[in-house]
């Protein structure tokens, strides 16, 4: 279940912050089409110390693994 999110005020901005011709969500979808985020579950986690790890260790996988069958449609 998600936390309820902090509501703040303008008070809890400091001045120098402008945000006025800010554009919600401008970089979104490129940032969408260029990632795949993936979250590790603890355990799984630990093994690996960095991203190059995991890469490595699932290009190997891919190349002994048997090709899947995909589903049409």
């Amino acid at each position: 279940m998600k936390s309820p999110k902090k509501k703040t005020s303008a008070s809890d901005m400091r001045e120098e912050y402008d945000f006025s011709k800010g554009v919600r969500g401008k970089y979104a979808k490129r940032f969408a089409t260029g990632s795949n985020i993936v979250v590790l579950d603890p355990d799984v986690a630990r093994l690996f110390p960095d991203s190059k790890t995991v890469n490595d260790t699932l290009r190997t996988l891919a190349r002994i693994a048997p090709p899947r069958k995909t589903k049409a449609g």
